[in-house]
């Protein structure tokens, strides 16, 4: 009887181990296929980000050789470069903030006590900015032209600019 129930647990130890290794051979195989679906999915993902991030910035001064090359001084062959220019003129755009009546980049004057101020600001090219604009209430964009004067300062002059109503 001492045979048989040890052959019995044998058996049923080698059986075990099969359904086992079976067991586990199969999840295995399904981990692998779900992570090559996960990393396609993933690659996919962000191809499609990196496409939307290249359509996004078509339009910038830092992708524009074009418009790069215009701040090339042919005569000397001195470059002003975009890498210190979007800084400098966001800086400069956003200082009109402090008056007291507001941007006057903005094409608004203030609407019941409430200044407008510049929000955020992208050098689209050698000569546009866009700004988003608000005063807590009513908020806009406006296009505005730029130019690098030949004492290195920037003026700045309103192109376009709407206005949000009021939901």
């Amino acid at each position: 009887m001492k045979k048989s129930i040890l052959l019995y647990l044998v058996v049923l130890a080698g059986l075990f181990n099969v359904f086992t290794y079976a067991w586990f051979t199969k999840d295995q195989k399904f981990e692998k296929e779900r992570y090559e679906k996960l990393d396609k999915k993933m690659h996919d993902s962000i191809q499609v980000l990196n496409n939307n991030l290249f359509d996004a910035d078509y339009f910038s001064l830092e992708t524009n050789d074009n418009a790069q090359n215009y701040f090339e001084d042919k005569t000397t062959g001195e470059f002003l470069a975009h890498q210190k220019l979007i800084p400098f003129l966001k800086d400069q755009l956003v200082a009109f903030n402090d008056q007291p009546d507001g941007n006057p980049y903005t094409g608004f004057d203030k609407i019941s006590e409430r200044k407008f101020i510049i929000n955020k600001v992208k050098v689209l090219n050698h000569r546009w900015i866009i700004a988003d604009f608000n005063n807590g209430t009513t908020w806009g964009e406006v296009l505005i032209k730029y130019f690098i004067n030949d004492d290195k300062t920037v003026s700045f002059e309103v192109a376009e600019t709407v206005i949000y109503p009021k939901r």
